[in-house]
């Protein structure tokens, strides 16, 4: 009997020790929902002394944002199914409000009765700080990236949205161009001002003008009164002219005037007016190839020129569709009132492989197409676009989804081939892998250099 009762003791001491030496904070309850035990790390977390905190009721060491209505402990005494990985807070000694994760489950006698719960948790604070760290970098303003070219732009844009010195923008149809000159209109000290823009490239070279700089009344037939134009309009704040390489040279003259003196004349007018805006310029033309050629005006160029951004196009930073799909889905889930839960992995590959020639717009309006099909659950392949799916789902694509994978897969490797002119090694740079493994995949799935399948594609299941 002795014996028993030391072996027990031992038992006891040896679990006891266990739960002294691991990083996770560790208590249990009794039915009374009063502390029973109460290890070194959660008395660390807490910032309560184990012998402050045992007899007390839980709820009042914790001060948890589940203990009144969910709590996970109370769920799992009630139901018999342990709790894994619950996010929460708790409000330590000091009154900081420290982030958790919470697993709960039962506490059982000799008899197999309920005696009580138990429950760990563990610090998120680092990993929230991390986090936080994380999205910061990854976020200026309402631009949000990962990609390591991107951040490129990251770095500046605060600098230059503080300077007044005109803007110039460039990149492909779809890049994000106007969402770039909000943000730096949002950042600067002039903030508080309108942001006006204006597409140079959807009116005549009259009516842009006209649009431009105003008019007075009786300046052409149709004037009858006083029109101000959106320099005008955005006085004291920003003006962003989109696809600049579109105007033509007469009114590149008097844009050049506008940039220089900061004054320009509304049609029909003999007096000069200030122009108190600063200017954003954004094309997907290569202007200094339109110098060249004698059709943009050099002196007008260097005038834009200042300062100048590169946006990558979307091909260039696939790292971010998944976070710009979610942020869509996010979107016309409260515009339409509807519960999409994301996308499914076939789903998400198929965008992945995709080059997106219109960039982000073209998956913005993919994501929008796949939620007039999909009213509840995951956007999968037979909701996105034709124009993405026909090449791959055609009738002679094996019906397995392990050959579908394997066929997305090589159209994957032979486009970042056909990009880096065959070569192996700056295609694995650029799809993230290792060359060995880029070379067995290649051989697998019958890859060649060139970036066409072999006939090693089409084999049997």
């Amino acid at each position: 009997m002795k014996k028993q009762k030391k072996t027990a003791a031992s038992s006891l001491s040896s679990t006891d020790s266990i739960l002294e030496s691991i990083s996770d904070g560790v208590f249990t309850v009794d039915q009374d929902w009063r502390i029973t035990s109460f290890n070194r790390a959660a008395s660390k977390i807490t910032g309560i002394p184990r012998e402050e905190a045992m007899g007390r009721f839980c709820s009042d060491v914790f001060r948890s944002s589940m203990c009144e209505a969910d709590c996970a402990l109370r769920k799992t005494l009630r139901s018999g199914k342990p709790a894994i990985g619950r996010s929460c807070y708790i409000i330590d000694s000091n009154g900081r409000r420290i982030p958790i994760s919470v697993s709960t489950a039962v506490l059982k006698d000799g008899q197999g009765r309920i005696a009580g719960g138990a429950e760990t948790f563990r610090d998120l604070t680092e990993l929230e700080e991390l986090r936080q760290e994380l999205k910061v970098r990854s976020h200026v303003g309402n631009l949000v990236s990962l990609s390591p070219v991107m951040q490129k732009v990251f770095e500046v844009i605060p600098a230059v949205a503080a300077s007044p010195s005109t803007v110039l923008i460039l990149g492909e149809t779809g890049t994000g161009k106007e969402l770039v000159a909000r943000t730096i209109h949002e950042l600067s000290p002039r903030k508080d001002g309108p942001f006006t823009a204006v597409n140079c490239g959807a009116l005549p070279d009259a009516l842009l003008e006209s649009e431009l700089f105003g008019y007075k009344a009786g300046a052409f037939t149709g004037a009858n009164r006083d029109k101000p134009g959106r320099f005008a309009l955005a006085k004291g704040g920003t003006l962003f002219l989109d696809e600049i390489g579109e105007v033509s040279p007469a009114l590149q003259v008097k844009l050049l005037r506008v940039l220089q003196d900061r004054v320009y004349e509304p049609l029909g007018s003999v007096r000069s007016e200030k122009a108190d805006v600063r200017v954003i310029a954004a094309t997907n033309r290569d202007l200094s190839g339109l110098v060249k050629k004698g059709l943009f005006r050099e002196d007008l160029y260097y005038r834009i020129n200042v300062v100048r951004l590169e946006l990558p196009p979307l091909r260039k930073r696939k790292e971010d569709i998944p976070s710009l799909a979610e942020h869509f889905i996010t979107r016309f889930n409260r515009l339409q009132e509807k519960a999409v839960q994301g996308l499914t992995s076939d789903a998400l590959s198929l965008l992945m492989a995709h080059d997106w020639p219109g960039n982000i717009r073209e998956l913005e309006n993919a994501v929008e197409r796949a939620f007039i099909l999909c009213s509840k659950g995951s956007i999968g392949v037979c909701h996105l676009p034709e124009e993405l799916t026909v090449r791959y789902c055609d009738s002679t694509m094996p019906s397995s989804m392990r050959s579908a994978r394997d066929t997305l897969e090589a159209l994957t490797i032979r486009k970042a081939l056909e990009r880096n002119k065959g070569s192996r090694i700056a295609a694995a740079r650029e799809l993230g892998i290792h060359k060995s493994t880029l070379f067995r995949k290649i051989r697998k799935l019958g890859v060649s250099r060139a970036g066409k399948e072999g006939p090693s594609q089409k084999r049997k299941e």
